[in-house]
């Protein structure tokens, strides 16, 4: 399982990159999808946060919920994903332009 996870980590970003290359509208549509997946992870964060903090409970033990929850681990990993896009973007852009 480790060995695929790598293989996304390395294949997905690099997959972004290409479609943008190809078809410009790419790079917006993968922005708007980062800002979504941006506040539903911030949002998903607080509401774990606020409700250990109102129950007044164990903030190390019962944090770890929220990594049960399958949608802040999808929009966890589409913002990795796009923050490794982005900076192969930003390195190649500096390439090109030297």
């Amino acid at each position: 399982m480790s060995i695929i996870i790598v293989i996304f980590v390395i294949l997905i970003p690099l997959v972004m990159l290409a479609s943008a290359w190809l078809l410009q509208s790419f790079k917006h549509v993968f922005a708007g999808a980062a800002v979504l997946c941006a506040y539903i992870f911030g949002a998903i964060s607080s509401m774990n946060v606020y409700q250990i903090l109102r129950d007044d409970t164990v903030f190390m033990t019962n944090i770890h919920v929220v990594f049960t929850n399958k949608l802040f681990l999808f929009t966890g990993g589409y913002l990795g994903a796009y923050g490794i896009y982005m900076l192969l973007h930003c390195f190649l852009k500096g390439i090109r332009s030297e």
